[in-house]
């Protein structure tokens, strides 16, 4: 097997290459339904995973140094800079995602934390320029420090909700220099472990503010990029108030920010919800609020975040339909927020975990255009609900009848017969598709 520095693109081979170091299914400029796969998928490489986790885990130490031969921590994190636009390369891929303390090293106060940040944001700018890359969106690790162990906008010391604001404004200044496609809030520690010691009214009328606040400067410095809230049930706190993407939904509305907000769905976070990856994109799509994806799955048998690298073609296979659905990404995008698990340990499998999961979302793309190309679910669908295209049904949808109409139209009806659903008869319509 090749090593990291012997390759220099992974190329597109098809179905039938065993070239570890190739693509089976992702073929960035092969136009299909009217534009390139690159266009639809607009994959992104997420920082904090891949240029920074080094296979921690609660029962042990790192099993792969990234700190690139270096010492000095702002060197550190050039080199860092520098491996992550030439893996991009390497891999074709056009957008990358960070958090603030995934770019630059944080500092003995805010004010020097905030000094290096803004250099780095000058270095990865300039990278960007060089490499012809894009930032998809970037966010404010505002969970990870001591100082939010009980929350940053919902927690209960007002100068820890300042430092949150500020860090956020600090990104919100970088998006704009970057020209980020968008900026994510995700609750990290928005939410509780115990109602004892919550005065939940109080954290959420909070939370309602710092977005509110973020909104007004994202307007006041022209920022154009879409915002993001990203649904997480659990993890790290107990109940998080971003529960899943109805959840989120309910919240924006209460606080008049619907207009203002999409969602980024995770996948993992859909699974940790007690919901399919397919539920939370439907969800977010007849909200009018689908707007980017964190691509990577869970481990059925194991009850947290493994943010694992996507291999399941069902699942891709049916979030592409959604998102196709939807009407495809506009500022959105594919973010692997995965990692290599901790035993592989490589640059070498650094490459091979972003083509197994760039891989499977083509391929997944492919067998969604299928399905609606196919056509026999729209069908289905659209028979099942034929009731509603006339009569009363009509009159239902165009909310021109009352209740007293529809009891006088009841008593007409001779008999309630419900057609077959026929889920088996779909599924197999499903594995048609795919294994065809």
């Amino acid at each position: 097997m090749k090593n990291y520095q012997e390759i220099t693109k992974v190329a597109y081979e098809g179905s039938t290459s065993k070239e570890p170091f190739a693509f089976k299914y992702y073929d960035p400029d092969e136009v299909i339904a009217g534009k390139p796969m690159r266009e639809h998928l607009r994959f992104a490489l997420s920082y904090w995973h891949t240029i920074c986790a080094e296979g921690v885990d609660m029962f042990g130490g790192g099993t792969m140094d990234k700190k690139m031969g270096k010492t000095d921590p702002m060197e550190i994190f050039k080199a860092k800079a520098d491996f992550a636009f030439e893996l991009m390369d390497k891999l074709q891929i056009d957008y990358y995602c960070f958090h603030d303390v995934d770019i630059a090293p944080e500092g003995a106060t805010w004010e020097e934390s905030l000094g290096y940040f803004r250099q780095m944001v000058d270095y990865v700018g300039q990278l960007q320029k060089e490499h012809g890359k894009k930032l998809l969106w970037n966010t404010a690790n505002n969970f990870g420090d001591k100082k939010f162990m009980a929350g940053a906008a919902t927690s209960c010391s007002a100068d820890v909700f300042a430092i949150a604001a500020a860090k956020v404004k600090a990104g919100l200044d970088a998006a704009l220099k970057l020209n980020a496609e968008g900026y994510v809030f995700w609750g990290g520690r928005e939410g509780y472990e115990t109602l004892l010691n919550t005065d939940m009214g109080l954290e959420l009328d909070n939370l309602g503010r710092f977005m509110q606040m973020a909104v007004d400067y994202k307007k006041k410095i022209g920022f154009t990029g879409d915002f993001y809230i990203e649904p997480k049930p659990k993890e790290p706190t107990k109940h998080q108030y971003d529960f899943d993407a109805a959840t989120c939904m309910n919240f924006l509305r209460t606080y008049g920010l619907e207009k203002e907000f999409k969602l980024n769905i995770e996948a993992n976070h859909a699974t940790l919800a007690g919901h399919t990856f397919q539920h939370e994109i439907r969800t977010a799509a007849v909200n009018g609020a689908f707007g980017s994806i964190d691509a990577n799955q869970g481990d059925l048998f194991l009850g947290w975040d493994t943010d694992q690298f996507p291999t399941n073609v069902y699942d891709t296979t049916l979030a592409m339909y959604e998102i196709l659905k939807a009407g495809g990404f506009t500022k959105g995008g594919l973010n692997f927020d995965a990692k290599a698990r901790r035993m592989s340990n490589t640059f070498e499998d650094i490459l091979l975990s972003y083509i197994a999961g760039m891989d499977t979302f083509a391929l997944g793309l492919r067998k969604a255009l299928a399905l609606i190309d196919d056509g026999r679910i729209d069908e289905f669908v659209a028979n099942r609900y034929r009731s509603y295209r006339d009569g009363i049904g009509a009159k239902i949808v165009a909310g021109e009848t009352s209740l007293e109409e529809l009891a006088d139209y009841a008593l007409t009806v001779p008999s309630f017969d419900v057609e077959s659903g026929r889920q088996e008869y779909l599924e197999s319509v499903v594995n048609n598709i795919l294994f065809s």
